[in-house]
């Protein structure tokens, strides 16, 4: 089975600016989703209350933490857009410089 891969130019670029958006809005859904819960944090008993109270102690640090994972996620993104410019434009200046150099002159039928 053979697998093709075709990216264009501003894949990268687009997938950085897509992810970006939700970097910003993670943290914020958990701190949203933690204050919801909080309507219904008198109805646990027992271990569910325990780990609610945990979750509720922990909840700015778990935020902080998807942020980071996420911010994390978006440099590596960075890191391959910046990598494919780079390559992209070392193979358009090696052709270049291939083609300066070919005696195309030389190739051509003469009838």
């Amino acid at each position: 089975m053979n697998m093709k891969f075709k990216m264009g130019a501003e894949t990268l670029t687009q997938l950085t600016q897509q992810t970006s958006g939700s970097h910003d809005d993670l943290g914020a859904l958990v701190k949203k989703f933690f204050h919801s819960a909080e309507m219904i944090e008198n109805t646990f008993n027992g271990n569910a209350k325990a780990v609610f109270n945990e979750f509720k102690s922990h909840t700015d640090q778990i935020a902080d933490e998807l942020n980071a994972a996420l911010a994390s996620v978006l440099t590596g993104i960075d890191g391959q857009n910046r990598a494919f410019i780079q390559g992209e434009d070392q193979m358009v200046g090696d052709i270049r410089s291939a083609q300066s150099g070919a005696a195309f002159e030389a190739a051509r039928f003469r009838g």
